[in-house]
């Protein structure tokens, strides 16, 4: 399908069209901002910055989530009879699985195998983010439910149309999902960890609610993570100057190729999002010497705050975890954010306050024999999912009096 190519459809209680978007560009800003949860101004459903205009069309804009990467641009626009928007899916036609955070190299293996062709398949993502956000996004003043239930049959029968192996949606919130099973797609579930804040006016009311024993090492490892004269910057806003996107790039850099090899962001993304959407932005820096050494990027949500990407050109003692992980509490308890959203996999953030949580993907298989079997198999993943989030939650830092 080409950008404009159209889907007819309908639901139990609409008639609708689906167009296939090869660009966020082919919105314009008032359009997305029209959707719940695209905005900091919707006090009501709350903002999510990975899902704004601004960060989705930096990762086009800076070449980064485009036909020549493999995330070629297949956003859905749910329409009425007379054409007016009612939703949308930022969508992307795949030829890979990388930079998606929930895996299916085993899916794709068994098909190939067996003789089919998984790619190209379609990601409902936020590119290279594993950020829990709405993927079925709804213009404000319509009916919910009925637009969701559009977009999860136009995202069928978009696959359809395409000939394309699969659909997926990745990072997805609970009703998102909800809709999303109710239209024929399976049910993914996987393993994060997020800190909750419980109404804390200072970290030492965090710590009040830590075991002895875990507050004393939680103060000893923030102690000696600024032991060798370390400092610690937050920018944000005007202070995220091109000087601190070099620094911080070439942190990023640094550590991403050694961990996986090829960094999925290039410069010009960070020049654009510190150009379009600087209030929402945490960039933690560590400077020694006189220089920054390490850094981290958060993005500022209504109610979480969304921890990204770290990296470091010289390594400390538990430098990591302070950067990460205490000044993003810290800065949560300030801001009175609710949620820190801590990125994929590390037990290590469960000493640190952080608890385990379950993340939500749906995913639509076309061909019957690799949707069974994929439908067994998450069968079992979910209760062994289960299952390793209950054993975790024994092993949190917080006092038992509290919990009982």
């Amino acid at each position: 399908m080409d950008q404009g190519d159209e889907v007819d459809g309908q639901t139990a209680n609409a008639e609708f069209s689906i167009r296939v978007a090869a660009g966020i560009n082919a919105f314009t800003c008032a359009e997305w901002n029209g959707f719940t949860g695209t905005t900091r101004s919707d006090t009501e459903n709350g903002y999510n910055p990975l899902v704004s205009y601004a960060f989705l069309r930096a990762l086009e804009d800076s070449g980064c989530a485009v036909r020549r990467t493999g995330w070629q641009g297949h956003h859905l626009r749910l329409e009425n009879a007379q054409g007016r928007l009612l939703g949308a899916v930022p969508c992307y036609l795949k030829s890979h699985s990388q930079g998606e955070y929930v895996f299916d190299h085993g899916w794709s293996d068994a098909f190939e195998r067996a003789g089919g062709n998984y790619y190209p398949k379609l990601q409902c993502a936020v590119p290279f983010s594993p950020v829990t956000g709405p993927r079925l996004l709804v213009s404000k003043g319509e009916d919910s439910a009925i637009v969701k239930a559009g977009l999860a049959a136009g995202l069928k029968a978009v696959t359809e149309k395409l000939g394309v192996s699969s659909a997926h949606v990745t990072f997805a919130n609970e009703s998102d999902v909800a809709t999303l099973e109710a239209a024929g797609f399976l049910h993914r579930t996987d393993q994060q960890f997020h800190f909750f804040n419980e109404g804390f006016s200072t970290y030492d009311d965090f710590l009040a609610t830590l075991a002895s024993r875990k507050r004393k090492a939680m103060k000893k490892e923030r102690r000696e993570a600024l032991a060798n004269g370390i400092s610690i910057d937050r920018l944000t806003g005007k202070d995220l100057t091109e000087k601190a996107w070099d620094d911080f790039f070439a942190f990023y850099m640094d550590t991403g190729s050694r961990k996986w090899g090829r960094p999925y962001l290039n410069r010009k993304f960070f020049s654009l999002i510190g150009e379009r959407m600087s209030r929402d932005i945490l960039l933690v820096m560590a400077k020694r010497n006189g220089r920054y050494v390490a850094g981290a990027i958060n993005f500022i949500g209504s109610d979480a705050l969304y921890g990204r990407n770290w990296g470091c050109i010289e390594d400390h003692p538990f430098l990591h975890f302070e950067v990460c992980y205490h000044q993003a509490i810290d800065f949560a308890i300030e801001r009175k954010l609710k949620v820190i959203e801590a990125g994929a996999q590390g037990e290590h953030k469960l000493a640190r306050g952080y608890r385990p949580v379950t993340m939500h993907s749906a995913h639509y298989i076309a061909h019957p024999g690799l949707r069974n079997a994929v439908a067994d198999y998450l069968r079992r993943e979910r209760r062994e999912v289960e299952r390793m989030g209950e054993i975790l939650e024994e092993h949190t830092p917080f006092r038992k009096d509290l919990e009982e």
